[in-house]
């Protein structure tokens, strides 16, 4: 009942006009079949007991009113379901996305299980309350319709009802029974069919194309994507076998029946027991009992079915926050003393070994901190804490002393400029790629272009078809000459290391806030524009705090501080002088790097 009453109170909030439209139409139609066969009976005893035509006029333009009736309603209720329906939808998946904006951290987005449940809640959470809504309807109609063909059949015979009642109840329970079944084989399947998606992505990934044209891997891949789809339809299949076997059984029960009842009431019209008329109300009776019957079955275990699935996008929109939020956050002031790791232990779950081992670390105002060290040494966890994605399991980070836990994550992160490793590269407009870093600066191309020129973008976005307004996608049409094939229409592509310039203009969009996290932020750029990047991010960024992450040391090796990360701890810190001067890894990191060049320099020894 909680379901049922969260997915109409869904459907009433989307759309109560078209909700009312369809709940009057529906309880208008429930009547018809058996107001009809009604005056089908009387009709056929007024003709067979020699009426005249004005006396059967009246009762022959009722029925043909009914008739009418019958066939008009139900498109207009099926105006107003589908209506009712579309608004759900909408509504739906806005409650869903407003309640993953609720998530302040990264965890649930990590989950598979959370996945999963994700994508069944996006499935099934904008359909299920208009499904609910109708079967509610179709309930209340199929019990409305089946009592008034079971009290015509009282009239002809007491225990004809009774009979035909019996023969529905197997149905109900055989339908319930695979509505459950069909619900766990949805949940069971949607890993199974998300693997399916996934493999079917990626034939048809412009990223992909080229390693799967070269390493000949195309036919492996079809192969992995159509195993996911025979176990879909095998799992799908030996539901169907049981399907068709429980209903055949409790079809042939039921046919026995009706054809026992035609059989009864020819041979008592043929002894003169009851009426013709009665004979076709018994006929239009039998069948709209069973009818409605089965209507009634059928939506109850749809509804069943559909509830069961509606639960998936409960438990999404009701989830609390993943992390936990001070109910009365501090004021986030602008950074002045610094930011403080103190004893931060933190593991991504008990199954995980630990990303941070007792970590002590001051990054303070004003100053670049480089974080150096090998992969997995915990440098990207470190950030994921700092830009508080997740919370240490044990210790704190304080910024000018305050715990983040008892900030805002939204203040908090507004005072942070990052460009991540893995940064996106949006399928919209160049300026929408570089305005997404502020949204308030979105429409301000000033800002935009002068951040895209401190990030060494602005020359080739000027170049663009549309220049800033250009699509950097080909996933869309733009323009009604796309059919033209014109990349103004169709949008464009750019190169790893243009994509890696926006990522910076992002950044520099936000360039005056406290704190700017810049990790691995020249990776894709030739020799030349690493350089020039790292001079302008000096320049620009003097006085202020920044993160620098980096595997090219030479990138780095100018930072006010260099700490150097191994194992989830710190193993040393200090400018590059003195870590070249104590020979321990950072010493040996660079070295190993810098041996690379020398071995390529005429005259110059190898370490």
């Amino acid at each position: 009942m909680r379901k049922i009453m969260s997915a109409l109170r869904l459907s009433w909030q989307a759309s109560p006009l078209f909700t009312v439209v369809f709940v009057t139409l529906t309880l208008l139609t429930a009547p018809m079949p058996v107001v009809t066969a009604w005056l089908t009976k009387v009709v056929l005893d007024d003709i067979t007991a020699g009426a005249g035509p004005g006396a059967v006029l009246g009762k022959g333009v009722a029925l043909a009113a009914a008739g009418v009736a019958t066939g008009l309603i139900p498109h207009l209720s099926h105006y107003a379901s589908r209506e009712t329906e579309r608004r759900v939808g909408l509504l739906a998946q806005e409650h869903l996305f407003v309640a993953t904006e609720r998530f302040v951290g990264m965890a649930r987005f990590e989950d598979p299980v959370f996945l999963n449940r994700m994508q069944m809640a996006l499935r099934h959470g904008g359909t299920t309350p208009g499904v609910v809504v109708s079967a509610a309807l179709s309930i209340v109609s199929s019990v409305v319709t089946g009592l008034g063909f079971l009290g015509a059949l009282t009239v002809i015979s007491p225990w004809m009802p009774v009979v035909i009642l019996a023969s529905v109840l197997p149905v109900l329970a055989v339908e319930l029974w695979l509505a459950r079944g069909r619900a766990g084989l949805s949940w069971r399947l949607s890993p199974v069919e998300r693997r399916e998606m996934f493999f079917r992505d990626l034939l048809t990934s412009t990223q992909a194309a080229k390693e799967i044209r070269l390493f000949g891997v195309g036919a492996y891949l079809r192969e992995r994507m159509t195993a996911q789809r025979r176990l879909s339809n095998r799992e799908n299949r030996r539901l169907d076998h049981r399907q068709v076997g429980a209903q055949s059984l409790i079809g042939v029960g039921g046919t026995a029946v009706t054809g026992g009842a035609l059989l009864w009431a020819v041979l008592a019209a043929a002894g003169g027991r009851i009426s013709i008329g009665d004979v076709s109300l018994l006929v239009a009776s039998v069948a709209g009992v069973q009818n409605a019957g089965v209507s009634l079955v059928h939506t109850v275990a749809q509804c069943h079915q559909q509830l069961l699935l509606f639960d998936h996008y409960l438990q999404v929109v009701t989830a609390g926050p993943d992390l936990p939020v001070a109910r009365s956050p501090k004021a986030i002031a602008p950074l002045a003393g610094g930011i403080v790791f103190r004893d931060v232990w933190f593991r991504y779950s008990p199954d995980h070994p630990w990303a941070l081992r007792g970590l002590d670390l001051t990054i303070p105002h004003g100053r670049t901190v480089g974080l150096v060290g090998r992969n997995g040494a915990g440098k990207s966890t470190l950030i994921k804490l700092l830009c508080r994605m997740y919370d240490p399991e044990r210790g704190a980070i304080l910024w000018d002393g305050v715990d983040l836990r008892e900030l805002d994550p939204a203040d908090l992160r507004a005072r942070i400029g990052v460009v991540f490793q893995d940064y996106m590269e949006y399928d919209l407009s160049a300026a929408e790629n570089i305005g997404l870093g502020a949204l308030e600066h979105l429409h301000d191309r000033e800002r935009v272009t002068a951040a895209a020129a401190d990030a060494g973008a602005h020359e080739f976005v000027s170049h663009l078809p549309r220049s800033y307004d250009t699509l950097l996608s080909r996933l869309f049409f733009q323009g009604d000459d796309a059919a033209e094939g014109t990349a103004d229409a169709v949008g464009v592509t750019l190169s790893g290391g243009q994509w890696q310039r926006l990522a910076l203009a992002r950044a520099h969009l936000r360039a005056e806030r406290d704190l700017m996290i810049l990790d691995e932020p020249s990776s894709g750029l030739d020799a030349e524009a690493e350089h020039e990047i790292h001079q302008g991010l000096r320049r620009r960024r003097a006085g202020r705090t920044n993160v620098l992450i980096s595997h090219r040391l030479n990138t780095v090796r100018e930072a006010d501080l260099l700490v150097v990360l191994d194992e989830g701890a710190v193993v040393e810190q200090g400018v590059h002088e003195e870590l070249m001067a104590r020979g321990g890894l950072y010493a040996d990191l660079f070295s190993l790097q810098a041996e690379g060049y020398l071995e390529s320099v005429p005259g110059q020894a190898r370490r």
